[in-house]
Formats: structure tokens, sequence, C-alpha cells
């Protein structure tokens, strides 16, 4: 079978690996989103599916628009039976979904219909949900709404971020990858529709949900910390300085939301309902750290407000 690959993120290494490596599979191409600029300097850098496809010595391509007539000429010389497509993050027409003889399939990080949208793996950590999961879906016009080919479920651990549970995914997401292309190749494929009823929504995050509103509830707060970690990361201001949280603890504790209840071991927070322990930090400039050796470079004490 011929698979063309279009994915860009970290997420989709392992499932390029796993096709390359896979008997009877021939990767044709891949597609991936244009080189950007990454981390702190700003630099130029190919997307890691792209860096990896080079290393395998795969054809691979970075166009700004994928629909467009050029580059749907070159995907049709790749005469792909499938595509597979995992993280791209790019509006994909017809006129590619529809190319190959036995479709598109798409792998997303939820267990659908729940959690459909740009940010599955950060919503199952802020919905408090104990289970995830892999769906492979066919493509369809409207997002992540396709039959159903293979779902498995990803048990999230204690303290699972949004980091941890992303590596988890893109290994088990290579597995099941292989497995729907066997059902494809031998013809056992039994898609399911989804359920109407059961779907849920999420939607891309910003910069602008890092900002912790101490009102909310210690397991809220909990909840969105794992879930911005590593992006957008849960904020907080002292004295005009803009902190990062990357890690807390739940603990009780009573008193006006955002007043330092405690500073052994750490600042303990009071929140809408409960308490939150700062347990790693990260000041501007720095690298993060316990939150009992940011006061020491930060002083607090018990009633102070954090913003």
């Amino acid at each position: 079978m011929k698979v063309l690959y279009i994915a860009t993120a970290d997420i989709a290494v392992p499932g390029l690996e796993a096709l390359h490596g896979k008997e009877g599979i021939d990767v044709v191409g891949v597609v991936c989103q244009p080189d950007r600029p990454r981390g702190r300097r700003r630099r130029l850098s190919a997307a890691p599916v792209k860096e990896r496809a080079g290393l395998l010595g795969l054809p691979v391509i970075s166009p700004e628009k994928i629909g467009s007539p050029e580059v749907v000429e070159t995907l049709q010389a790749w005469e792909p039976d499938l595509n597979v497509v995992f993280a791209y993050g790019q509006y994909l027409p017809g006129a590619v979904t529809d190319m190959p003889r036995l479709r598109s399939i798409n792998i997303h990080p939820s267990l659908l219909p729940r959690h459909r949208g740009a940010s599955p793996i950060q919503f199952t950590i802020l919905n408090g949900d104990a289970m995830g999961g892999i769906s492979v879906i066919y493509v369809t016009k409207e997002m992540d709404a396709g039959d159903i080919l293979l779902q498995k479920r990803v048990p999230l651990a204690t303290g699972e971020t949004s980091a941890s549970l992303s590596g988890k995914m893109a290994g088990e997401a290579a597995t099941i990858l292989c497995e729907a292309l066997d059902l494809l190749v031998s013809g056992d494929a039994h898609p399911q529709s989804q359920d109407p009823a059961r779907v849920t929504e999420t939607r891309k995050l910003t910069k602008e949900d890092g900002p912790i509103d101490w009102s909310l509830s210690a397991q809220v707060l909990d909840c969105r910390v794992r879930a911005f970690n590593p992006w957008p990361c849960a904020t907080f201001q002292r004295d005009g300085l803009t902190i990062k949280l990357h890690r807390v603890g739940v603990e009780d504790g009573k008193g006006p939301p955002g007043e330092v209840l405690d500073v052994k071991g750490g600042p303990l927070v009071a929140t809408g309902d409960g308490a939150v322990r700062l347990l790693d930090v990260q000041p501007p400039g720095k690298k993060a750290m316990p939150g009992d050796a940011w006061l020491r470079g930060y002083p607090l004490a018990v009633g102070d407000r954090l913003g």
C-alpha cells in the first residue's frame, strides 16, 4: 500500500517511523507545514515531522497552501492509495482528501466524539478525565466527525500534564495506526458512525488562557496548570513580574482567593474552594525551580496576596 503522510507536530513523528518500517507499506511522500520561527530566539526551523522524514530519506514538501493546484499535482504524481493525516495544522480540501483510492484517515488524540477540535489533549486534562484515547477516523468535511475505524483507551497518570500525555499519545498512535492499516489491507475494517449526542468540542488555546483566576477551586486550578504545561503555561503576578506555574499540589485551606496561607515547603495559596501549594515555579529569565527555593529570592509572608 502506498501511503502519503500529512503531519507536522512532534506527536506525529512515531507514526511516521512506524509506517516507514512496516512491511507492505510504502511511504511515497510526506507533507508538513512550512518552516516557522521557533524557540526563544525565533529561529526559522523545520517541523519535527519534516526533520524526521529527511533523516529517513523520504520525499517531503512543506507548502504554504496544500490545496494549491501545483501542490495537488505533486500529490497526484505520488499516486497514494491512502492519506494519513495527523496533527497537520491546515485545512485539507476535498481535492486532497478524496484523491486516494482508500480516501484519507485521520488520527485524533481523544475518544471521539468527545473532545473534537484543536486541543483534545489539553481539554482531556482540563475536564478532569481519567481516561483519554486515540481515534482513527475517516476524514470528512466536518472536523473530526468521520466514521471511527479504530479506538484505543489511554489512562491518565496522576499528575499528568499535556506534555507527558502528548508523549504517551504519540507512542500509542503509532501502534493503533499500524493496526488500522492492517484492517484496511485485509478488508476487515468496519467503521462506526459517531454518536451526535456525545459530541463535545474543544477550541484553540491562546496566551490569554494562562493567567490564573484564584477564585476557581483548587481541583480546577490543578487541572488548568497541568493542561497548560508546556503551553500557554499558567501564570500569576507578583510585584509586577509574571511568574510561570508548572506544578501545584491540592491541599486543605481557606481564605480569600489568592491569599498566602503558609510559606513552608512552598507558598500555600487560597482558592475559591481549598488551596494549592506552588510546587514548581519559574520567574522571568530563570529556570523552573521548587516553590520553597523561589521564596528565598522572592519572599512572601502569610497574608500576602498574589495577583
